[in-house]
């Protein structure tokens, strides 16, 4: 009997104590949410629903505060508020400006942010009933495949023609085919003097002289002008003009930046470097491996390895910005321009677009691009220097043969020599002309022996004069191993983390490196402390790649008939143009692949076709079908540039001189770098 009291006495307690406890829990959340709803909530309508709320026509950043699970799930920089950890809370990172600064009209008094601290701190109790989720938009990759440009270059078929006799060249094929298809007939083909000079103006820049058009205009044999083309693909002059059109694309100068420039001493180098490539008809594909992981590149000599290195100029010259005291910011500043010149040069792509979210009208994710931000975030492109905010760009060793290597140092000694001439002979002088001032300060020399004297110590001031400028010269241009500006990779290369909002302080998820989604479905191998920006040239190089090949096709297309296939040539995304003849531009893109990526032959071809031979002429009825000319019935007449304007005047004169290769500015003459510090070549006011 007494168990069983015992027993009820304990099963009545426990009933009682847990309706104690819940009570109590009751209260205690019941306190929480009415010090929500009087605290917390006026607040966030206050401050935050304006931007961050269902009722605003965009929520920012895609976050919402006006319910528990708009919080929880965040929007792009992740959840805003951590329940019990207020230092880990987005919300209350901004509100603090700390990286964010919210509301960005003013800071919030530290009596508010205190309550907001404490509300997090005890778990964030939010009674709000959740709302039907924003919708954030996503990046379609599987639909945005379907865009021409991302689809692979189909293996197009030639097509008939009725007029079987007009076409000389397979791409006037499709050309007819179309006009055909439009009822339009091309007009007449242009006089064998306007073809000479259309060809010689495209291929070189230049006019041809008297006695090539006799020569040309006397020849009658079918090759007539095939003898032509070779001439000119062969001449020095078309590196020149071709390289310009390469070199004006990404942004190459003799100075290094935008606001600030800054001599770039050895930025000629790669200048040379193309115009070499195209008068050796570099292939493509190699071309670009050069340029974006020259310094990764095997080598079988040291030219080689030499030019490899000297491509990967073109990752730091022009447009690439060194002067910023943020360093952070510098950094993936770097980066983003980097990855906006290999986009534009070799994709067609406007990768830039994606630093602070998803590409507005691409299907290019926020993290393609710093999953392919990263390859270059491995890599070393400056260098601080002492003088404060100004950083510097790279300048490598370039490998020596043995045979360099003695010259090199039969020059330094006999350099070392004559510098060392030259300074005993400066001190020699200015002994002298202490000895001078002091005879001068004689007065009882007469006036013949005063004049004399006078007149040797203004002769020895002068040579000590030259001699400090022959001194300085001669060290800013000790022979040393030769120097070209490029890039290699960090000692440790990392994935690269997004950048909210592309601010460097406001860090959000590591991605890993990889390729554009819509263009590749595989993943670089990338090899153990190694950018990975081999795997990239190797991608962008590769003739699957479906942009690559249509993007450089398509570029000098537009060189030689004044528009693109595509007319938008930098821009091959979904608002750009489609192209005209996209059978042409892929049977083009796939025959260039072929040949070994050789741009000389794609040249040779359409310069010798019919449809670049066309006059110029109007015809009323094809106009009245396409006025654009977009079909191609006849050639378009193209406005002569400024380089081969100036270029033609002083030819026709006789007063053009072959263009030297070297630096742009004639440093070899001591004016040109005096009051120069030979340690350093690039102060702020060269």
């Amino acid at each position: 009997m007494l168990q069983k009291v015992s027993s009820f006495l304990a099963v009545s307690l426990l009933l009682w104590s847990s309706c104690a406890f819940a009570k109590d829990q009751s209260t205690e959340e019941q306190a929480a949410i009415n010090d929500f709803n009087k605290s917390i909530l006026p607040i966030l309508r206050k401050h935050c629903y304006g931007c961050h709320s269902h009722q605003a026509k965009k929520a920012k950043g895609g976050l919402v505060l006006d319910s528990r699970s708009g919080w929880a799930r965040g929007g792009e920089t992740g959840p805003a508020i951590v329940p019990g950890k207020p230092d880990e809370s987005l919300l209350i990172s901004a509100v603090r400006y700390e990286d964010y600064q919210m509301p960005p009209k003013g800071k919030l008094p530290e009596a508010t942010i205190k309550k907001l601290e404490q509300w997090i701190a005890k778990g964030a109790v939010d009674p709000r009933v959740n709302k039907t989720a924003r919708q954030q938009q996503k990046v379609d990759i599987a639909e945005g495949r379907k865009h021409w440009a991302f689809q692979p270059v189909a293996k197009a078929a030639i097509p008939e023609v009725q007029d079987d006799q007009w076409p000389k060249a397979a791409m006037d094929r499709f050309i007819l085919a179309k006009l055909e298809q439009e009822q339009i007939r091309p007009v007449i083909d242009a006089d064998r003097h306007t073809w000479l000079r259309r060809v010689s103006f495209d291929l070189t820049g230049l006019p041809p002289s008297v006695d090539q058009i006799q020569d040309f205009l006397a020849d009658e044999s079918p090759q007539a002008k095939e003898k032509v083309v070779d001439r000119l693909l062969n001449s020095k002059g078309f590196g020149e003009r071709w390289a310009r059109h390469w070199l004006d694309l990404v942004g190459y100068a003799d100075q290094v930046g935008t606001s600030n420039r800054v001599f770039a001493q050895y930025s000629w180098k790669y200048r040379d470097y193309v115009i070499n490539a195209f008068n050796n008809d570099k292939s493509f594909d190699e071309f670009i491996r050069q340029q974006i992981a020259g310094d990764l590149l095997p080598h079988d000599s040291p030219q080689q390895r030499a030019e490899n290195l000297t491509a990967t100029g073109f990752l730091v010259l022009g447009d690439v910005e060194i002067v910023e005291a943020d360093k952070e910011k510098l950094l993936v500043d770097i980066v983003d321009q980097q990855l906006n010149k290999v986009g534009k040069a070799f994709l067609g792509l406007t990768l830039e677009c994606a630093r602070c979210h998803d590409h507005k009208f691409d299907p290019i994710p926020q993290t393609d691009y710093y999953a392919m931000g990263g390859f270059f975030h491995g890599t070393s492109t400056i260098y601080k220097t002492p003088r404060g905010v100004w950083s510097d760009i790279h300048k490598l060793d370039l490998p020596e043969t043995k045979q360099q290597t003695e010259d090199r140092m039969k020059q330094q000694k006999a350099h070392a020599e004559k510098l060392a001439g030259w300074k005993k002979e400066r001190s020699e002088t200015q002994a002298r002309q202490k000895e001078l001032d002091q005879l001068l300060k004689n007065d009882k020399l007469t006036k013949g022996e005063r004049d004399k004297l006078t007149k040797e110590r203004d002769q020895k001031a002068g040579r000590v004069g030259q001699l400090n400028r022959d001194i300085e010269h001669a060290e800013f241009f000790k022979p040393t191993v030769a120097k070209a500006h490029g890039v290699f990779d960090a000692e440790n290369p990392k994935d690269m983390r997004v950048t909210i909002r592309g601010n460097p302080r406001a860090l959000g998820r590591l991605v890993p490196r990889g390729f554009l989604q819509v263009a590749s479905d595989t993943l670089p191998k990338i090899p153990a402390k190694q950018s990975g920006r081999a795997q990239l040239a190797q991608w962008i190089a590769d003739g699957k790649n479906p942009l690559t090949a249509r993007v450089c096709v398509n570029r000098i297309w537009q060189k030689l008939f004044a528009e693109g296939l595509v007319r938008t040539v930098d821009y091959f995304g979904l608002p750009g143009d489609r192209p005209s003849h996209p059978e042409l531009l892929d049977f083009l893109a796939a025959r260039f692949v072929a040949s070994g990526w050789s741009q000389k032959k794609l040249i040779r071809n359409l310069v010798l076709s019919r449809t670049y031979g066309l006059a110029s002429t109007h015809s009323k009825s094809a106009h009245a079908i396409d006025p654009d000319n977009r079909w191609l019935w006849r050639m378009n007449r193209v406005r002569l540039d400024a380089e081969a304007m100036r270029d033609a005047m002083i030819f026709v004169a006789g007063q053009l001189q072959p263009p030297t290769r070297g630096s742009a500015i004639p440093l070899e003459y001591a004016e040109n770098v005096g009051g120069l510090d030979p340690k350093n070549v690039n102060p702020p006011n060269f």
